[in-house]
């Protein structure tokens, strides 16, 4: 039963999760860039001979439980469908509150601990502590990720990815 809800939760925040923009005007009112969200996979880690060994599933298809502690990979693609270059193409990607950004995650992007109203590194960032005073920010705090593309060639397209776990 938690599992089911927490699937469902999961879908509803995941789903307009997507935040993108381009340096600079855009002239028409459509997109150069396709986002789509890719269905979220469960990294089960198998302990075996003292190894661990990683194996990204799709929980819909092995019936597999999302629970509290599960990690998960989320992955959206991009497609240009322009037919000139595009520079510095910026995607946001809220972090859901059912989720925290895995200790592992941190890929090529930013991240944000304020609700995307700034980005850096995390090693960079402080957030208030229960005291008043500052700390350094942890992966548990990230609210937001953010990557850069440098540039998407016309038709091109790839993938972003990160790596969370269940709250």
């Amino acid at each position: 039963m938690i599992a089911r809800k927490l699937r469902a939760a999961l879908r509803a925040s995941l789903a307009p999760l997507i935040v993108l923009s381009i340096a600079g005007p855009v002239q028409a009112a459509e997109s150069p860039v396709v986002l789509s969200s890719e269905p979220i996979k469960l990294d089960k880690v198998t302990l075996l001979g003292g190894k661990a060994t990683h194996a990204v599933v799709d929980p819909a298809v092995t019936h597999d439980q999302v629970i509290p502690g599960s990690h998960l990979v989320v992955i959206t693609d991009y497609r240009s469908t322009s037919d000139k270059p595009l520079d510095h193409f910026v995607v946001t990607n809220p972090l859901p509150s059912a989720l925290a950004l895995s200790d592992d995650g941190f890929g090529d992007f930013d991240v944000s601990v304020d609700g995307g109203k700034t980005f850096g590194k995390l090693a960079a960032l402080t957030v208030s502590d229960a005291k008043g005073g500052m700390r350094a920010a942890q992966a548990n705090d990230v609210t937001a990720l953010r990557w850069v593309i440098p540039q998407i060639a016309p038709g091109a397209s790839g993938k972003l990815e990160f790596h969370a776990v269940v709250r």
